[in-house]
């Protein structure tokens, strides 16, 4: 898929993208096929579909919760060329909420629920407040590291790096409880919908499995499936 294609029909068609703010620049790990003009036109309409029909129920739903104090999202296209299969969600300057979808996520997902589960799922991060709490369990770490570092003896330096080895274990751990909560609530959000989130999750198939590995921010794929999995069996499906 040619990327200046796919940005230019998707801001004719939708108004609701924009290039910034983006995170910083990911080398990608592999490249994928290019599409043709036909196939990317039609990644980008069910993108575009995809977001028309995702973002009310979400922003809906953010307002029901009271946890966010802004409830708009902006949904952007990162469209630097090279960049792998990804999706974000982060705040602008004026603390709205921006989900971000790179292009080669946009051609690679396999189907309409995969790309709804995504944005559910990013959604599902702001709505449940994860920025801040990440950052108060970080400062938490740190500040607690310091303290035993301190305590102990150790230098400056020592207790400095005591401090950036704290907030970033904490951070860490609390990363892959905030994954599993987005992914109940990002199913919640793409069943409510009318999309299906347990075929929307055939795309962790896909992905490296973390595993059980300390060092992970993220679950063990089988356990995101699960949870998605018991969510919709809630919802009655």
């Amino acid at each position: 898929m040619r990327p200046a294609f796919l940005a230019v029909l998707l801001l004719g068609l939708g108004g609701c993208v924009a290039p910034n703010p983006l995170p910083p620049a990911v080398p990608a790990t592999r490249t994928s096929a290019p599409l043709s003009a036909e196939a990317g036109r039609v990644a980008a309409l069910t993108f575009l579909q995809v977001v028309a029909t995702v973002e009310p129920v979400a922003e809906k739903l953010c307002r029901s919760r009271g946890e966010a104090r802004i409830c708009d999202f902006r949904i952007v296209v990162d469209d630097r060329p090279g960049q792998p299969p990804n999706a974000f969600q982060t705040l602008d300057n004026r603390g709205r909420p921006v989900i971000g979808f790179t292009l080669a996520l946009i051609a690679e997902a396999r189907n309409a629920d995969e790309l709804a589960f995504v944005l559910g799922h990013e959604a599902a991060h702001h709505i449940a407040g994860h920025i801040p709490k990440r950052e108060e369990q970080a400062l938490s770490g740190a500040l607690l590291a310091g303290v035993l570092a301190a305590a102990s003896g150790l230098s400056p330096e020592e207790v400095e790096a005591a401090q950036e080895l704290g907030a970033a274990t904490a951070a860490r751990g609390y990363s892959r409880e905030f994954e599993l909560e987005a992914d109940a609530l990002g199913a919640e959000i793409a069943w409510v919908a009318g999309y299906d989130p347990v075929l929307g999750s055939a795309f962790f198939d896909r992905l490296p499995d973390p595993g059980d590995r300390f060092s992970s921010s993220h679950p063990a794929n089988s356990q995101r499936k699960a949870v998605i999995a018991a969510t919709v069996r809630r919802l009655g499906g």
